[in-house]
């Protein structure tokens, strides 16, 4: 009988799986920092984050080159901290692909959601934007100045929230894990860029709540980075609950439900 593809995996196929390291996939994006109300990046922090002594945000939107699968990548940051680790929570990452999307999700727990990323150069106008139903909610514009000395590779730790809602809707399968994802970021070209962040209303991407207050800087680069993550701790599944609805577009999952009288 020919194989079933369905089934089980020999050890081997298992252990190849895990161990293999995949090359330097490389990719072009925007990256801006800007300071933005206090008080909005503390509302977004689930416990036990809390905020660090600066209100930034951070948007990157990139194309990844990754063989014959191009990705469109990004993510919206506000700065955080765990303990004595500093680094970044993201609140969404949009992606283009689903294959990008549901290993982040399932292995560390990012936020992504299918979306639109775009990323352009016309001479030294560059143009990046995130976009999800038809709304532009991200975009960063401006003019290249020139380079700017490559940093030195450095460890960058993103914060997320890894779990699974309960069956029957009241919360959590299980506790809820916070994880550490720190990425060794190497960077082989980098410009800086003059330019603006516009954040626009979205019901489903509301970003603009965390408003430009203070531009700090908005870069062009060629970057990869591995990743590694670690399970730091359980957190309280009754202290996490209200901060779910910031991964889905209805976290009472409406918009996918069947008609009522229909099958599922």
């Amino acid at each position: 009988m020919a194989r079933v593809r369905y089934g089980a995996r020999t050890g081997a196929e298992i252990a190849a799986a895990r161990t293999t390291r995949l090359p330097d996939v490389w990719s072009t994006g925007v990256v801006a920092v800007w300071e933005s109300d206090p008080d909005a990046v503390a509302a977004v922090l689930p416990p036990p984050l809390k905020p660090t002594g600066r209100p930034l945000v951070r948007v990157g939107i990139s194309q990844v080159r990754l063989p014959g699968y191009p990705l469109g990548a990004g993510s919206f940051a506000v700065a955080a901290a765990h303990g004595t680790a500093e680094g970044w929570y993201p609140l969404v990452m949009p992606m283009t692909h689903e294959r990008a999307l549901t290993g982040g999700r399932e292995v560390f727990g990012e936020p992504k959601k299918l979306g639109e990323v775009t990323v352009g150069r016309e001479g030294d106008l560059v143009r990046a934007a995130l976009a999800r139903h038809g709304v532009v909610f991200v975009e960063v514009r401006g003019t290249v100045d020139g380079p700017l000395p490559l940093p030195e590779p450095a460890p960058k730790t993103d914060f997320y929230f890894k779990f699974l809602p309960a069956v029957d809707g009241s919360g959590f399968d299980g506790d809820p894990l916070l994880v550490h994802c720190v990425r060794e970021e190497k960077v082989r070209r980098l410009e800086r860029v003059t330019g603006e962040v516009i954040l626009r209303e979205s019901p489903y991407d509301p970003v603009a709540d965390l408003p430009v207050l203070r531009l700090l800087d908005i870069t062009l680069g060629e970057k990869t980075s591995d990743q590694r993550g670690r399970v730091a701790e359980r957190v309280d599944p009754q202290a996490l609950l209200p901060y779910v609805h910031q991964r889905y577009d209805d976290a009472r999952q409406i918009v996918d439900a069947p008609p009522e009288g229909s099958e599922a």
